[in-house]
């Protein structure tokens, strides 16, 4: 049974706050304002077409202002709109809040970008329009990420999935809930084309085994994994804006992460619990030239706890 101290009871919750609150509620106090809002009335002109009620902003949230005193933009994704599926308004908006920030940081204007990512990739009725806005954003985020950090938060249970798990894999940092999820394919997607033998998107534990902000933060697919809390959500992201670019970018360790997935036989169904203590004691002996070089905080706090959670899982083996 789950104990929890009166301060977490107490907490505000970031997951209960709308899309739009919880943009807000990551700038100081009084600097933000909100871009190609609701009331532009910028809406999917293809939903009507398939009988869907679009949204006025179309499920994507744009807001500047400064976050600890730096300038930022964050553009959050609405889950209980589509899914938070992104199309060719909410992608437009998102990669032109992105590349606005990139021609700041070109004129002398450091901006940040933080992405509040509740989505499960490109939206159905909009494919071909969303698969290109798919590309288009990490082409984005990848010229911005040189100058400035570009933050993924993954929060609810809607998660990341789908091409939007790509983007959030070209970003500078990625922050994670317990609750969060990040994956290319999701459960439903999984069970559908292989077979509930081979996952069962009615499991949770399962799920969340496979899936969660726990287990993409051993892996090393997080940076940092904090609890529900807005407040340390927010601080969180102030430090890595702070922080600054980190020196090696997770897509750019290619042969890192090929080592990981040669670690583990495909030919066999692994057990999520086996596979992380696999990887976790893997990750423990590639981190220290790798993680460290990134000169980042939060990679180094990681790693601490990754070489805990091996020590653990290694224990427990013996034990057995």
């Amino acid at each position: 049974m789950s104990v929890f101290s009166r301060e977490y009871l107490q907490r505000r919750s970031f997951i209960e706050l709308d899309a739009r609150q919880r943009a807000q509620y990551l700038f100081d106090a009084g600097t933000s304002r909100e871009l190609a809002g609701p009331f532009d009335r910028i809406e999917s002109p293809w939903l009507p077409l398939q009988g869907v009620p679009p949204q006025s902003d179309d499920g994507c949230i744009v807001t500047r202002g400064t976050i600890g005193g730096n300038r930022a933009v964050v553009i959050a994704f609405n889950g209980a709109f589509q899914g938070g599926g992104i199309g060719e308004v909410s992608g437009a908006k998102l990669t032109a809040a992105l590349d606005l920030a990139c021609r700041d940081n070109e004129n002398g204007k450091p901006t940040s970008a933080v992405l509040l990512l509740e989505t499960g990739g490109v939206r159905l009725q909009e494919a071909n329009l969303g698969l290109a806005a798919v590309a288009e954003t990490i082409s984005s985020i990848i010229a911005l990420r040189r100058y400035a950090p570009v933050i993924s938060v993954i929060a609810g249970p809607v998660g990341c999935f789908g091409g939007m798990s790509l983007a959030a894999g070209v970003s500078s940092y990625i922050v994670m809930t317990p609750e969060g999820r990040l994956g290319l394919n999701g459960p439903e997607v999984i069970e559908e084309e292989s077979g509930i033998e081979e996952f069962d998107a009615s499991d949770r534990s399962l799920i969340w085994s496979i899936f969660g902000g726990q287990q993409r933060y051993d892996q090393g697919l997080a940076d940092v994994l904090v609890d529900d809390d807005a407040d340390q959500i927010a601080k969180t992201v102030r430090n890595l804006i702070a922080q600054g670019v980190p020196k090696v970018h997770r897509s750019e360790q290619v042969d890192l992460y090929r080592s990981r997935i040669a670690a583990l036989d495909p030919s066999r169904q692994w057990d999520p619990k086996e596979a992380h203590s696999r990887l976790s004691r893997h990750l423990v002996r590639h981190s220290s030239g790798t993680r460290d070089e990134g000169g980042s905080e939060a990679q180094a706090d990681l790693s601490r706890r990754s070489e805990a959670q091996a020590e653990a899982a290694t224990k427990e083996e013996k034990d057995e």
